[in-house]
């Protein structure tokens, strides 16, 4: 919330200033009329399809619904097309968006104080805030130039368990994480599933970006591969389809004892859980969001050609604008780097001076252009209650510790004349700052 509060407040202050900030899909790809073109997809499928009489169309898209959700079949059929993920429907639960998803898993999954959440740092701050409100405990491991290392993770598992501690589930982002854009390669995704087996881990795999590609075609994704029903994967509609509908979705195919001693489907207990949160996730936004997956025959992947060669051009322009205007002898010399993702909305830029509060407000009054400073991401700098610093402190930390000298630059909201613009601006400032 920190780091989005700072964001809203210098944005509204320099409304002019192009912001690679929002790691929001690009709006100009949205079409209003389709949402009725969706939602009529969908009255049919329920009419002509599945044979529901008028009155129960009409119940099915006014009334509360199914905990677990009304469009789980068409996911699954979505997932085994785009993903080769084959999960039965009944191993899903529609949620209100993945952030649900991750609350749901987290709080089904650690109940005892012992229990220990694994997450990459830097990390995604929306689990680690859904971790502070269940009072779990997060250890945080720290990310290589190719994302989580399965080594890593192996000594920290040894290490709390040592410590009496029980290390339960690992979260990591493998396609082009937010926030710094990193994939991580086949060999330790395989390295990843093996360690979690041998001992006894889970993996929730948030996979929002995995479309985007830089060359058109993923890698498997950790449940794709999964063989042991050691990945619980988060799912989410907002960049494949429009983040509006708030749709995302948990699969969930564990079998685990229920209280009365007898074997059930981990989605099931989190459908309990969710029937006391959220009680359902709308049905109007799954009709839409199902009507999209009939209409595309169940491939998104295919149906987000256009947004990910859009994204594709925007990457492909900074990366260009950044190495036209920073040539390798200058940055070194500077000792200015940053990485090039082979696909999503994010890169981490570094640089030799702290890319810090200060930094941004100059950057955003003097030269019109806003970014992210990658502390905010770091579990451990956040400005908790361990001592990390808030948002009116700003530490001078080691360039490689903390993300104190790296900016996050997100160019999925952004046209690729903005992007070309941003970049010069950007450049205005490290030259002032660094060079």
């Amino acid at each position: 919330m920190e780091v989005m509060n700072f964001l809203n407040e210098v944005t509204s202050r320099y409304p002019e200033a192009i912001s690679f900030g929002p790691g929001r899909p690009y709006e100009g790809l949205f079409e209003v009329e389709r949402i009725g073109y969706y939602l009529d997809a969908y009255k049919r499928y329920l009419s002509e399809e599945l044979g529901r009489t008028p009155d129960e169309v009409r119940t099915m898209l006014f009334q509360y619904g199914r905990t677990n959700g009304q469009i789980h079949e068409l996911v699954a059929r979505a997932l085994r097309n785009d993903e080769g993920i084959q999960v039965s429907p009944e191993s899903l639960v529609v949620t209100v968006g993945c952030q649900e998803g991750m609350f749901l898993a987290l709080r089904a999954l650690f109940r005892d104080p012992l229990d220990v959440l694994l997450v990459s740092s830097p990390c995604y701050v929306g689990v680690t805030g859904a971790a502070r409100l269940l009072n779990i405990e997060t250890v945080h491991v720290p990310e290589g130039e190719n994302g989580t290392d399965p080594e890593t993770v192996r000594r920290t598992v040894a290490g709390l368990r040592a410590a009496g501690k029980r290390p339960r589930a690992l979260y990591l982002v493998p396609d082009f994480s937010n926030p710094t854009g990193t994939c991580l390669p086949l060999p330790a995704r395989h390295q990843l599933l093996e360690l979690a087996e041998e001992d006894d881990l889970l993996l929730l795999e948030d996979n929002p970006y995995g479309f985007f590609t830089r060359t058109g075609s993923g890698l498997a994704t950790l449940k794709a591969l999964d063989r042991r029903q050691r990945v619980i994967y988060l799912g989410s509609f907002a960049k494949t389809c429009f983040p509006g509908a708030r749709v995302g979705y948990v699969v969930a195919d564990q079998q685990v004892q229920a209280p009365d001693g007898s074997r059930t489907l981990l989605a099931d207990e989190l459908s309990k859980i969710k029937g006391m949160v959220t009680v359902n996730t709308p049905a109007i936004s799954q009709a839409v969001i199902g009507g999209m997956l009939l209409t595309h025959d169940f491939r998104l992947r295919e149906a987000n050609k256009p947004a990910a060669d859009f994204y594709r051009e925007n990457l492909a322009v900074l990366l260009d604008c950044l190495e036209r205007l920073l040539p390798p002898e200058r940055r070194e010399a500077a000792g200015i780097h940053w990485n090039a993702p082979e696909g999503g909305f994010f890169l981490t830029l570094t640089l030799p001076v702290p890319a810090d509060n200060a930094l941004l407000e100059e950057s955003a009054r003097e030269h019109g252009v806003i970014w992210t400073p990658m502390r905010y991401f770091y579990p451990d700098a956040d400005g908790d209650a361990d001592g990390g610093a808030g948002p009116d402190q700003d530490p001078d930390p080691a360039p490689d510790s903390g993300g104190g000298h790296q900016m996050r630059l997100s160019l999925s909201y952004l046209t690729p004349q903005q992007v070309t613009e941003g970049a010069r601006r950007l450049v205005a400032l490290l030259e002032r700052s660094c060079l």
